[in-house]
């Protein structure tokens, strides 16, 4: 174990000593992390027991802190007033992709009920900033379309997850597993943590500042504030038996709308320790879940993972957009550009356990080969498409100023 520990430090270094010059190639941190795990399962140097305890620590304290965090970052009101695209795509494109989604995986899992389609499609909807990092941070592409892909991967993830809830405890009525137990826990799981988030993130939201205002705190001790404060919202909610990543979402979301920016904290560690995080939770996933799900991925397997990505999101992207400003080449660009991350085989690792067995593990396994799947195929496809359409979005605007000029008179033509 240890000599694995040191083998994932050493790399983690040389990565970073590497990383600008990556971040303009294809081998994204997410490849390069999952890749690694799966590498090191094959070594034995990481036993899979200690592995798989680990992954679901690291897992839940990610989740955790990133969905507080990329809440937190979210200006509700300006979403709501000048951020057309990514609203549309988040009220109408993530349900859209559902329905879609469990319509299109439904002829594959024919084995299942209809509902474990739903669940599958629930767990597929939410898309991942940091697999299209180098989308989002390249000034190749208009800052518009790179702000309405970041607000819409920051929001979309914790929007998903009351609806996998629903789906997982639908799952367990069809299947006959507690039907009565289960609703009345999916219930207060989706009551008690919205109510518990919104109550921890305004609470602290205004404290903060009147801290703040009589300077009773300061910028190097705030973030540890922060940081409690979603783990507070967890744990809060857990006691009354509602689900505390919704509430960590909730909390983070009032809280951010409360101080408006003033928490610089929020934004550095989501670059920083929220990196380190994410890119520990791609790893342990490679390490402990990639070898297993890739011994399970079938013909109908691969099938619903690709009709995820190329046909379910962007058309329910396509459709969201429909009436808006967005030009159709923008509307396939942020179609595609919906990677499979940390969301979806980490909400997947939440409802595994809750459901039937077999269930439960088809649709990790299936979580699992989408997120490896999308980190190859978007992490191939950032760089050079994101230049194509920062190129082609360029000359589209220069033809469009051009035909705005009046043409110019010959030479010597008559003044009238």
């Amino acid at each position: 174990m240890a000599t694995g520990l040191l083998m994932l430090a050493m790399f983690t270094v040389c990565y970073t000593l590497l990383a600008k010059t990556l971040s303009n190639g294809i081998l994204t941190a997410p490849i390069l992390f999952i890749g690694f795990g799966y590498v090191m399962a094959q070594t034995g140097l990481m036993p899979f027991a200690e592995a798989e305890h680990l992954l679901h620590i690291v897992a839940e304290l990610a989740l955790i802190i990133l969905l507080f965090l990329d809440a937190a970052q979210i200006n509700l009101r300006a979403l709501r007033e000048r951020h057309q695209w990514p609203l549309r795509m988040l009220l109408v494109g993530l349900p859209l992709a559902v329905v879609i989604g469990t319509a299109a995986a439904a002829p594959f899992m024919t084995s299942y009920p209809l509902i474990v389609a739903a669940l599958a499609a629930a767990l597929l909807a939410p898309t991942d900033a940091a697999l299209g990092q180098a989308v989002v941070t390249n000034e190749a592409v208009p800052e518009r379309v790179r702000r309405a892909l970041t607000l819409e991967s920051g929001l979309n993830d914790g929007l998903a997850l009351p609806v996998i809830l629903l789906f997982a405890s639908l799952t367990a009525e069809v299947m006959h597993q507690d039907a009565t137990n289960w609703l009345v826990f999916g219930a207060k799981q989706l009551i008690f943590g919205p109510l518990v988030g919104g109550i921890m993130g305004l609470v602290g939201g205004y404290l903060f500042l009147a801290a703040k205002r009589r300077k009773m705190t300061s910028v190097t001790i705030e973030g540890i504030g922060a940081i409690a404060m979603a783990g507070a919202a967890y744990l809060a909610a857990g006691l009354l038996d509602g689900n505390g990543f919704i509430s960590a979402f909730v909390a983070g979301l009032c809280f951010g709308n409360i101080i408006k920016g003033q928490c610089a904290f929020i934004y550095e560690f989501t670059e920083n320790e929220g990196q380190m995080l994410a890119w520990g939770a791609f790893f342990l996933i490679g390490l402990a879940l990639l070898p297993g799900a890739i011994a399970h991925l079938d013909t109908g397997m691969l099938a619903i993972i690709l009709t995820s990505l190329f046909v379910v999101r962007p058309l329910a992207v396509w459709l969201s957009l429909s009436g808006t400003d967005a030009a159709p080449v923008t509307k396939l660009f942020f179609g595609w550009f919906g990677p499979r991350g940390l969301a979806t085989a980490l909400f997947a690792l939440l409802v595994v356990d809750q459901i039937d067995h077999d269930i439960g593990e088809y649709l990790l396994n299936l979580a699992v080969n989408a997120v490896w799947i999308s980190a190859v195929l978007h992490g191939v496809t950032a760089v050079p498409f994101a230049r194509w359409y920062g190129a082609r979005m360029s000359d589209d605007e220069d033809a469009a100023e051009m035909a705005a000029v009046p043409p110019m008179r010959p030479e010597g033509a008559a003044k009238h």
